[in-house]
């Protein structure tokens, strides 16, 4: 579990975590881990039978370095579905997972001191990977406005080294979905600034109460030559460990992509492309939609128990799997009483004091705000939030 990250590279605090589960584990809590960004859940079938079906066939060599011919095909033609456009397999790139895909992205486009503009608070890979490629990652507060950023602080945060502009919709870790005039006017800039988007999709199949997840390629066709789309099965068909992810974009990236994966993994696992291309040639919907009811029920507990809080405002949860909680109002500075509160400091109690393990904002750039996973089974989500409401209810 991640208690709180003190670079781009690595996590700090895993001894302060531990003492605080063996601290509630010694007052008889049941830990209930409402940090892992999955899904708990029973494989689909057309996954399961379509990897059985290629381990009985004996399928065990390399494929094509992006992933075999047929599962870009039919990952175009769902694209294709996707943005009203039409996508061919020599766009596509089948990656091990969205890391990869985010990571391949960042080595074929950046030059060292290039810089990336991405909203914060942010998924702690986007900068990291960003550093790693020698480029420097420009963080865009969105705290005032939903967590969805405004162009016009994207705009003034551009310079001569601005390279791409990452977009992560709906976000993680706050769930906030992108609405169609903030998509277009970052591409517009984009466009006149001669900029890549970075575009960031996985949790798109899972958005709620009214809103919907665009494309920014649907929403401004004239991006697509300098955007790449990032996707994954991740999250979408609960396989994070399957490491099965995908990125889109013009031909010749894809190609420099080709180069470069052909020298990081090889292929992706051959198993999990022959599993993902059952899965969509069989029409697997039916468990895509149970995944998305679960998980709006889910979330209708969970925003039923957090509407208890007196202190801390209710999460939007718009999209994705996670109630992202503001909690300013919880902390105290050091120039109050000489002593300081953190997110982190919140965090570390409420796992020792609670046996709830959360996420600080911290982790994504936010020293505010506090992320809640509810991919879990219902019954532990609910324990867990309650928990967690009496606790930061009492905070002093």
């Amino acid at each position: 579990m991640l208690a709180h990250r003190t670079n781009l590279f690595g996590t700090s605090g895993t001894a302060a975590a531990r003492a605080a589960a063996k601290a509630a584990a010694d007052a008889g809590k049941e830990i209930i881990d409402l940090t892992a960004g999955e899904i708990w859940s029973e494989l689909a079938p057309t996954i399961r039978d379509g990897a059985i079906d290629a381990i009985n066939k004996g399928v065990n060599r390399y494929t094509d370095t992006v992933g075999m011919v047929e599962l870009r095909e039919a990952l175009a033609r769902k694209i294709s579905l996707d943005t009203g456009q039409i996508w061919k397999a020599e766009e596509v790139a089948v990656t091990s997972g969205a890391k990869q895909a985010l990571f391949n992205a960042a080595m074929v486009l950046l030059n060292p001191g290039d810089e990336v503009i991405i909203p914060a608070p942010y998924w702690t890979t986007f900068p990291a990977q960003v550093l790693i490629a020698g480029g420097t990652p420009v963080f865009v507060d969105t705290r005032s406005n939903g967590y969805v950023p405004r162009p016009e602080h994207i705009k003034e945060a551009v310079t001569e080294r601005t390279r791409a502009i990452v977009i992560n919709t709906p976000s993680n870790p706050a769930g906030a979905v992108y609405d169609v005039e903030t998509l277009m006017a970052i591409a517009q800039l984009a466009v006149s600034r001669n900029l890549w988007i970075i575009f960031d999709e996985c949790y798109g199949d899972f958005v709620h109460g009214g809103h919907t997840h665009h494309p920014i390629v649907s929403v401004a066709p004239e991006i697509r030559a300098r955007a790449l789309i990032v996707n994954s099965f991740s999250k979408s068909l609960a396989l994070t460990g399957w490491r099965i992810g995908y990125l889109a974009g013009p031909k010749e990236v894809i190609n420099a992509v080709k180069a470069l994966q052909s020298h990081t993994t090889s292929n992706p696992n051959v198993i999990a492309q022959h599993a993902v291309l059952a899965h969509l040639q069989r029409d697997g919907s039916d468990y895509e939609g149970k995944l998305r009811s679960r998980l709006t029920s889910a979330r209708r507990v969970g925003l039923d128990v957090l509407a208890w809080l007196t202190r801390v405002p209710v999460a939007r949860a718009q999209g994705g799997f996670y109630f992202y909680l503001d909690l300013s109002r919880l902390l105290r500075s050091a120039s109050e009483d000489g002593a300081s509160t953190t997110a982190d400091d919140i965090v570390t109690a409420l796992l020792a004091e609670t046996g709830v393990a959360a996420v600080s904002g911290a982790a994504f750039g936010d020293p505010a705000g506090l992320r809640l996973s509810y991919g879990i089974p219902s019954e532990k989500l609910a324990t867990g939030l309650a928990r967690l409401v009496e606790f930061l209810n009492a905070w002093k």
